[in-house]
């Protein structure tokens, strides 16, 4: 059960859960509210009475609206990483994997939950905390890209990591705009397209050995 399914269930209040589920039920209700309104317009009013929870049971869990955010960006910065890693080992097909990493993004943007636009579309990358954050799970996951570039064709750590950068940043760019574009292009068509144009890119780098990529 996700953090909002779990906010959906325990909506009414006077409900008791455990400590772990009522802290998935406050963050699923926290995404709710800072996704439709942006940290800045969101209150804390406002998600404990979306949690279904009094205030003061809001701050046994988080003392702040900032704290709160910030665990929930964490979790989400994690399920990026861990998408994009396990995309990445789930085949040895270099083109198949150029394939699960840009599905991944769109995955993760496709969500119904929008819990991309706290990672990719934050009204609060002035605050230094988040900032670190975002630029974190973006770093982390290029190194991921980096890492199997590096060992499949030979380039510098520097030379697959600006590659990486590339890939990953065209494929969070890309799943933003196709979700918010009214084109209708199915998500596995708009992935393919994408990988087409960067598999005609990558796989111009021959495997380490000399053997050119197909």
């Amino acid at each position: 059960m996700t953090a909002i399914e779990q906010t959906e269930a325990a909506r009414p209040r006077g409900t008791r859960l455990p400590r772990r589920a009522r802290r998935n039920q406050l963050l699923g209700a926290a995404q709710e509210v800072f996704v439709a309104q942006g940290y800045h317009s969101a209150a804390m009013d406002d998600i404990a009475e979306r949690a279904g929870v009094s205030k003061p049971v809001l701050y046994q869990h988080f003392p702040g609206k900032l704290e709160l955010y910030l665990a929930l960006l964490d979790q989400h910065c994690e399920s990026l990483l861990q998408a994009v890693r396990g995309a990445l080992a789930s085949t040895t097909d270099n083109k198949l994997r150029v394939a699960a990493t840009m599905d991944a993004y769109f995955a993760y943007v496709e969500d119904e939950g929008g819990a991309f636009r706290l990672v990719f579309e934050s009204d609060l990358t002035n605050e230094p905390a988040v900032r670190e954050r975002v630029d974190r799970v973006s770093l982390q996951c290029a190194e991921a890209i980096s890492d199997v570039i590096a060992e499949d064709t030979g380039l510098s750590k520097d030379e697959s990591m600006l590659l990486a950068v590339g890939l990953g940043g065209v494929s969070q760019v890309v799943a933003r705009y196709w979700l918010s574009s009214s084109s209708g292009i199915p998500r596995d068509t708009a992935v393919q397209l994408l990988t087409s144009l960067a598999w005609r890119g990558i796989a111009g780098f021959p495997l380490t050995g000399g053997e050119q990529q197909h």
